[in-house]
């Protein structure tokens, strides 16, 4: 039985045991290249190595916009993985990504699982990076690493949901290690910077200033605009749709951030909906359409 084999039997069966991780994992590097071509957005190149692929260009909104669909064949993500992930979004070109479902990172043996994605976005251009959520599991070693760069007069619009340990199992992250940083940048300027240690058990994961006993952690970010009084306005009055779950925005020159608190990764989903429904429209024009995916 080869690794992905061994993959998918454990996940399916939800018995992970150290031993049965191999010692070296996936190396896998995924690259695309979106162009605007006479007011169409297509999908010029994409190159890969390894378990990471990309499906065809989709267009449900037109041809102005490129939706397409990350996979990672093997599902589960172990230590010893590197995945790799470079997007290059031309001048007026705009893109939408998004994956099939939620990224497990399984228990490890003690070897970092990590994962780097390089975005970038060219003049006038827009990228919609709209990722599931990750579900970190109890004794995973993991580490995620984003970087974008925005030209003059581009846009970015991201989400991150992140769900420790795996509530409707029983199980808390009370071991393991998950670190996190995210920079944007526009024509060389910081936008923004967030590096995050969460260490498996730790008094941040209950702490008031960390993540107060929540499992789930959402953010929304939107870079390249500055989000209007009437649209920030409009935002905070989105309601959490989850009891006791919590949630805030927040609009400085050319970023917007909103947080979101919860046990419910179907809720934060429901919100950030929400959120994007708001700002996609004042920002690039096109009101919001979910991908289908997420609906299967």
């Amino acid at each position: 039985m080869g690794r992905y084999d061994h993959e998918m039997a454990l996940a399916s069966t939800n018995q992970l045991t150290d031993s049965l991780q191999p010692s070296a994992g996936w190396q896998a590097r995924l690259a695309m290249e979106f162009e605007c071509r006479d007011g169409s957005t297509i999908l010029a190149r994409r190159e890969h190595s390894g378990p990471l692929r990309i499906q065809k260009a989709l267009y449900p909104e037109g041809k102005e916009i490129c939706h397409a669909i990350i996979l990672h064949p093997p599902a589960g993500i172990v230590g010893g993985d590197q995945l790799t992930i470079d997007v290059d979004v031309k001048p007026n070109a705009h893109a939408l990504l998004t994956t099939p479902g939620a990224s497990k990172w399984y228990r490890s043996a003690g070897a970092t699982a990590e994962q780097s994605v390089s975005l970038r976005v060219g003049a006038g251009g827009t990228l919609e990076w709209l990722p599931q959520e990750s579900i970190i599991f109890s004794g995973a070693q993991a580490q995620m690493q984003t970087q974008i760069e925005l030209a003059e007069d581009a846009r970015f619009i991201g989400v991150e949901t992140i769900c420790f340990g795996r509530r409707a199992s029983g199980e808390t992250f009370d071991r393991g290690n998950l670190k996190i940083a995210t920079d944007i940048r526009q024509q060389g300027r910081k936008l923004w910077r967030e590096r995050g240690v969460i260490a498996g058990g730790s008094a941040l994961l209950n702490s008031p200033i960390g993540l107060a006993g929540f499992s789930v952690a959402s953010t929304v970010l939107v870079a390249g605009a500055t989000i209007g009084t009437e649209v920030l306005a409009a935002c905070r009055n989105v309601a959490t749709p989850e009891f006791e779950a919590v949630s805030g925005v927040s609009a400085m020159p050319q970023l917007f951030v909103g947080r979101y608190l919860g046990h419910s990764t179907e809720a934060a989903r429901e919100w950030l909906i929400a959120l994007w429904s708001i700002v996609r429209p004042a920002l690039t024009g096109y009101d919001a359409v979910t991908p289908r995916i997420w609906a299967t």
